[in-house]
């Protein structure tokens, strides 16, 4: 019986895994929930799965449900309240699914406190890669990937030993729009990027789906969680999403992991491993699929995928400088304050003026995010 934390759970990814934890109610058992400020559905959630905490970061939102919850489960605030759910001794094992780099401090503490990690948060990887992995193997704690490629990798990886691999493959879906040139991308609304054509998925990683830049975090990601070098990891485009990804071996075999586009398998798959759970979502039917597909990223078009590419080869606190100002424009484009293009044009002034940390801190890594933060928000307010 896994005892987990649900960091997220009132997101995309949160609420497909409480599914995953109900369709397999005598292997996972839910002790705590967090979310951030959506305390109706946390109320829902806490009746539904009865945990033994719930927390909610937003103070005014934990008010509103404390006053209105009156049963056994324990209701926490703030910042305060997430470290002590990620930490709390009743869990074994936290499914980190919290969107940005908001995810990184839990995430470490948990680590800290030798909690296995399930992990869906892959901005905590992009920003502080090195410390994370290093606190892994000091606390000799697990990290399974839940992100569908990095599972669709972590699978296929058991096909040989890492010195067979020569490469990585992750795949893309292209996202809204696949095939457009970069002038036709000035004039894209919010509802047309929001309209992924398989996934669905929270507006935030939507948008990056969009732009690519989601495609360059991956990358980023999978060079920490498998220890492979950039020039062993390569992106192809797969409008119809059902190759996840693929690990190429020295004797030329391609190993892919196939499937739907449905993040509970991914998600299930993180709690059994090494075991798999009799207990499918959703059954691939080759002949309905039809012709797959495989293209060249248009990084023309889309650049963010090379800008974090290059972030990542750089390595230090450049990838956390990217993805501080990639969450900056994409919500500014949420609130409608700029334009799509804007998105890409505020991470590459962030990233040309950040000044490399190349062996950082943790304290390094939260001045970096707070510096590409405010210079992000001193370019979106010239736009």
């Amino acid at each position: 019986m896994k005892n987990v934390a649900v960091l997220g759970s009132t997101g995309s990814i949160g609420k497909q895994t409480l599914e995953v934890a109900a369709a397999n109610p005598d292997k996972i058992k839910i002790k705590v929930l967090a979310a951030h400020v959506n305390d109706k559905l946390l109320e829902e959630q806490i009746e539904a799965f009865k945990p033994d905490m719930a927390v909610l970061t937003d103070e005014k939102a934990a008010q509103r449900l404390k006053s209105r919850y009156s049963g056994q489960t324990k209701i926490l605030a703030g910042r305060e309240g997430l470290l002590e759910a990620a930490t709390y001794d009743g869990v074994d094992t936290v499914l980190a699914s919290m969107v940005g780099y908001a995810g990184l401090l839990p995430t470490l503490e948990a680590i800290k406190h030798g909690k296995d990690i399930a992990l869906a948060n892959k901005e905590t990887l992009v920003a502080a890669g090195s410390i994370v992995m290093d606190a892994v193997k000091k606390h000799n704690v697990s990290l399974t990937p839940v992100d569908s490629e990095h599972s669709a990798i972590f699978q296929s990886l058991q096909g040989g030993k890492k010195d067979e691999v020569k490469r990585l493959i992750i795949t893309a879906s292209g996202g809204p729009f696949l095939g457009k040139t970069k002038a036709e991308l000035e004039d894209v609304t919010l509802e047309q990027c929001l309209k992924h054509p398989n996934w669905s998925m929270g507006k935030k990683i939507t948008v990056d789906s969009s732009t690519l830049a989601n495609k360059g975090l991956e990358v980023i990601e999978a060079h920490w969680l498998f220890d492979m070098p950039y020039d062993k990891i390569d992106v192809v485009v797969h409008p119809q999403s059902i190759v996840h990804s693929m690990v190429e071996f020295n004797d030329g075999s391609v190993i892919a992991q196939m499937g739907l586009p449905d993040m509970r398998l991914p998600i299930q798959y993180a709690f059994s491993y090494p075991e798999r759970y009799n207990n499918a979502f959703g059954q691939l039917d080759f002949v309905k699929a039809g012709t797959l597909t495989f293209l060249a990223p248009d990084t023309e078009a889309f650049p963010a995928l090379k800008i974090a590419v290059e972030c990542g080869r750089q390595g230090g606190t450049l990838p956390c400088a990217f993805n501080a100002a990639n969450e900056e424009a994409v919500y500014a484009f949420l609130d409608g304050k700029i334009k799509y293009t804007d998105i890409i044009k505020t991470i590459e002034h962030v990233v040309a003026k950040h000044q490399n940390v190349l062996q950082p801190v943790l304290e390094d890594i939260e001045n970096t995010d707070a510096a590409a933060r405010a210079a992000a928000h001193e370019y979106l307010s010239s736009l």
